[in-house]
């Protein structure tokens, strides 16, 4: 009888350390720099920063989070995520348009910077020249051919209503 108690309270002692290590190792895998998944750039993004969390569009003060793949800007007294542009943006041509890539901010509002972003990189900035990961994806000598039904939902993942070569507006 003493064997079997003996057995039982090793084979819960076992269990129950067991189910810690397990608790143990689940909330060491979430823990910041460890593991942290990074969104995939937008095709419109600059090539070799594949690493890198937000873009700062000078041209339009506007950031992006490609983690969350939402645009931050401020409007209405606050600052605004969004899975689009602004309506004041919806002509801003993603692919051509100048991304500086914030390589050295990690958190969650990058615009905690944004009075020097935006002095730094004024409207206008061009840094390095920049190549971007996918080809540009409007092709204004046929858009002007086909019909065009704008709903005024521009995520930016197609270029936008930019003024690029052979539009006519």
């Amino acid at each position: 009888m003493k064997t079997i108690k003996l057995f039982i309270i090793g084979l819960l002692f076992f269990s129950v350390h067991k189910t810690q290590a397990q608790v143990s190792v689940d909330v060491n895998i979430g823990t910041p720099n460890v593991n942290v998944h990074i969104g995939t750039p937008p095709v419109w993004g600059p090539v070799g920063y594949d690493e890198a969390e937000y873009y700062y569009l000078p041209d339009i003060q506007v950031y992006y989070d490609i983690r969350a793949t939402q645009y931050i800007y401020y409007g209405n007294g606050k600052w605004i995520r969004s899975r689009y542009l602004p309506s004041y943006c919806r002509g801003y041509d993603l692919y051509h348009g100048y991304k500086v890539v914030l390589t050295d901010y990690h958190g969650r509002t990058p615009y905690a910077y944004y009075d020097t972003h935006k002095v730094r990189y004024y409207k206008g900035y061009k840094g390095k020249p920049q190549k971007m990961r996918g080809p540009y994806q409007v092709h204004y000598e046929d858009h002007d051919r086909h019909e065009h039904h704008d709903n005024g939902n521009h995520n930016g993942n197609h270029g936008g209503n930019g003024k690029g070569k052979g539009h006519k507006h």
